[in-house]
């Protein structure tokens, strides 16, 4: 294995940026030479020679928590524009403007809170155990959110943009749905069965993608959307063949898997979270192993900073487009087992739902970071589970909870638009900057 000083080549007939005239080579986004991916993961904000990718990835984390808080106060603005208290309320605004603040603090007050008790903990609940229920809706909504976010996030760490969530998904899916139904087996190596089926499903197809990347050149996003499509098409194709349709039923709609097939629930028949969610967590520190401690994460993270600096290293970059397309579609075949083996027992149209979507934003939100990760999973599955009591308890659309998702999305897309207006400054640019001064001022002497 090279030393990671030797990813970045100094001489540019080597296929790499040319040397400084301090003698220091550079890597997309003003890296110095000599940094390992590890580093520049874990530089501060990005410099402007960074791709795009680089800078949504590679930001700080602080600007995460900042597009949340701003997305929350776009979303609290909605919430008192629509509310008929505060319309009123504003026609005599200069008579009694207190009258108005009242009632923006009122609705804005109750759709969060009814939120916050739909998706947390309800305090108005009897019991602990009702208390807890909205606490693992959430656990629950977010399991198939974080296995496909994490497939999202490993191949951005790569460079690379698996828009086929939804797809690897819905074939990893019905993979495990086919076997769930169809084998009479002892329940946990059916279960197993059924999970494995699900991985390969998803490694396939998402496999397909890193193939025609790495021997093609194919661009991953056209060949992830199409095969979205191909999928979800397909599934609904087999769902009206003999194979897969139901037994007497006209509908597009699977038996529904045998019990043997499914993940045991964690706290009995009154609670949804089911063990799925203990193999999220797993596959998280999967994850972070293989970045973090493994040689081939270390050859993913090299290609996902600086490709030609890696090949002229020494790394075979084909081989590991097509590695991280199969680990994460196998991680998204998780995140479909998930579903079919842990909520919905029986394949649809819509098994899949728009989680393959949405774990774009999570990987996005999550910094394209393992823990990052699963903590934006766990945001958008109270989102999620919360948007429904929120709607049921106040009224308010649900439609305010994807505006909200959707800002998210925004403000994590432009770093620089969150810092102009909390006042932030690059402070690690600064400081890297002025260390570069001091150096140089320090040769001249």
């Amino acid at each position: 294995m090279n030393d990671p000083a030797d990813l970045t080549p100094q001489d540019p007939a080597a296929g790499g940026p040319p040397a400084s005239p301090e003698g220091g080579g550079s890597v997309p986004g003003g890296a110095a030479a000599g940094n390992t991916p590890a580093q520049l993961a874990e530089a501060g904000p990005p410099e402007p020679g960074a791709t795009l990718l680089q800078r949504i990835t590679q930001g700080s984390g602080l600007v995460s928590v900042l597009a949340i808080v701003l997305s929350l106060i776009v979303g609290a603005i909605l919430i008192a524009a629509t509310d008929e208290r505060v319309t009123e309320a504003a026609s005599y605004f200069f008579a009694r403007p207190l009258d108005m603040l009242t009632a923006v603090w009122a609705s804005v007050s109750e759709a969060y809170g009814a939120l916050f008790r739909s998706s947390v903990f309800n305090t108005q609940a009897d019991g602990f155990a009702n208390a807890i229920y909205p606490l693992t809706e959430t656990l629950t909504v977010s399991t198939p959110l974080i296995l496909a976010g994490l497939g999202v996030a490993l191949a951005f760490r790569v460079g690379l943009f698996n828009i086929g969530g939804q797809g690897q998904i819905i074939v990893g899916a019905m993979l495990a749905g086919w076997v769930g139904f169809t084998l009479e087996l002892p329940a946990g190596i059916h279960l197993l069965l059924a999970v494995v089926a699900g991985v390969i499903g998803g490694a396939i197809w998402g496999g397909i993608a890193g193939i025609l990347k790495a021997r093609r050149g194919a661009h991953e996003v056209i060949v992830t959307i199409m095969l979205n499509y191909i999928a979800l098409y397909l599934l609904l194709y087999v769902l009206t063949t003999t194979a897969f349709q139901r037994p007497g039923s006209n509908n597009p709609i699977s038996p529904a898997v045998h019990d043997s097939a499914t993940y045991p629930l964690i706290f009995g028949s009154g609670f949804r979270l089911h063990y799925g969610f203990v193999v999220a967590l797993l596959a998280v520190g999967f994850v972070w192993w293989l970045l973090n401690r493994s040689t081939s994460g270390f050859e993913l993270r090299a290609v996902g900073a600086n490709p030609l600096a890696a090949r002229t290293a020494g790394i075979n970059v084909p081989r590991a487009y097509t590695l991280v397309m199969v680990i994460a579609g196998a991680l998204a075949g998780l995140a479909g087992t998930a579903q079919i083996s842990g909520t919905e027992h029986s394949l649809s149209g819509d098994i899949a739902a728009s989680f393959g979507f949405d774990a774009i934003t999570v990987a996005l939100l999550g910094r394209s970071k393992p823990i990052g990760t699963f903590f934006a999973g766990l945001l958008f599955g109270a989102l999620r589970a919360g948007g429904v009591g929120m709607q049921a308890n106040t009224g308010i659309p649900i439609d305010i909870v994807l505006v909200v998702q959707s800002f998210i999305v925004l403000f994590i897309a432009a770093p620089p638009l969150v810092r102009t207006i909390f006042g932030i400054t690059a402070g690690k640019k600064k400081k890297s900057t002025q260390a570069a001064s001091a150096a140089q001022a320090g040769g001249a002497a």
